[in-house]
């Protein structure tokens, strides 16, 4: 994953080619691997380290707008239910993934965290495989932010 604050520059210039939106806390992007289809991340504009080095008000829009971003995933796939996660382990730039989850995953998978998928044999985002459902996210979440 290209490092945090070079997403968002791209973002910023409108070169990302996975962008989905801008969020008033940051950028929604789709996942490079799309080994759960729609699995987007939340990078956090301006950036910061954790959720800890925002204030009160801050942390709370991006925590809102990262169930935005939940909803649109819900309304423009058959997702179960969106599941979220900020680490900060290994990219050390706020960030936050948001995984849909399906009825049909493997057994062994399915009630673990999306990060015991094989990510390197997982697909990876291409327009055209992708380029649909993020048109339609892109919409959806546009919708949201304005109801």
């Amino acid at each position: 994953m290209a490092d945090i604050a070079d997403q968002i520059a791209s973002a910023q210039a409108g070169t990302h080619p996975r962008l989905v939106g801008r969020v008033r806390s940051g950028w929604v992007v789709m996942g490079e691997h799309q080994f759960l289809p729609g699995y987007c991340l939340l990078l956090a504009d301006p950036v910061v380290r954790t959720l800890n080095d925002l204030t009160p008000e801050q942390r709370s829009l991006f925590l809102w707008d990262l169930t935005l971003v939940g909803d649109a995933i819900l309304a423009c796939t058959p997702a179960l239910r969106p599941n979220y996660e900020i680490l900060g382990n290994v990219v050390q730039e706020l960030h936050a993934h948001v995984f849909p989850r399906f009825a049909d995953e493997a057994a062994g998978l399915a009630g673990k965290s999306a990060f015991f998928y094989d990510w390197e044999q997982a697909p990876r985002w291409s327009e055209a495989e992708h380029g649909t459902l993020r048109s339609q996210l892109q919409r959806e979440l546009a919708r949201l932010q304005h109801s």
